[in-house]
């Protein structure tokens, strides 16, 4: 009897095949690891958490923009119910307060405890806004939205950040 070869599937090819909801959880995982490593180096050089800070704005800022350009609106479009709506607007909400705390934790001097206290309520907010989308926002989304219209939306939200991201350091200047 033959034997088939198992091929391990292609990065790429997994991402590719991801819908908007498994997507966004992938980021959720990356910002998380690269949030628990800064935490784990504020004692430490200096240098390094400034390019960490600066690799985790432009992982935040891609992915907030992804979601409230593409992801947050067709969420808003399939859902009905007024606390549905809430979510969508809560997590707009959340988006502005990381978008004030980001600034400050980049203004604030490295390897000292106000830096460190800043960059802990930084990734409490993210932790909370991406906990909250997990558990309440996409299951209702995968609920409302068929699996067609999900990795269309995935498509269409990796296209975008690929574009976002290509610019390099574009989010840096803020």
């Amino acid at each position: 009897m033959p034997t088939r070869s198992r091929r391990k599937p292609n990065a790429r090819n997994t991402v590719s095949r991801m819908d908007a909801i498994s997507l966004l959880k992938k980021d959720h995982q990356e910002i998380r690891k690269l949030l628990k490593r800064l935490e784990t180096t504020i004692e430490k050089n200096g240098s390094r958490q400034e390019d960490l800070l600066g690799r985790i704005e432009n992982e935040i800022k891609a992915h907030t923009t992804i979601e409230a350009e593409i992801f947050y609106p067709a969420f808003k479009a399939a859902m009905r119910s007024r606390s549905d709506q809430e979510l969508y607007y809560d997590a707009l909400e959340e988006h502005h307060v990381v978008d004030l705390v980001m600034p400050e934790v980049k203004r604030a001097p490295v390897a000292t405890e106000k830096f460190a206290a800043k960059a802990k309520v930084l990734k409490d907010l993210i932790e909370h806004h991406a906990g909250e989308e997990e558990t309440e926002m996409f299951p209702k989304a995968r609920k409302a939205m068929d699996t067609a219209e999900l990795k269309q939306l995935g498509q269409r939200m990796r296209d975008r950040k690929r574009q976002l991201t290509t610019r390099g350091t574009l989010f840096r200047a803020a």
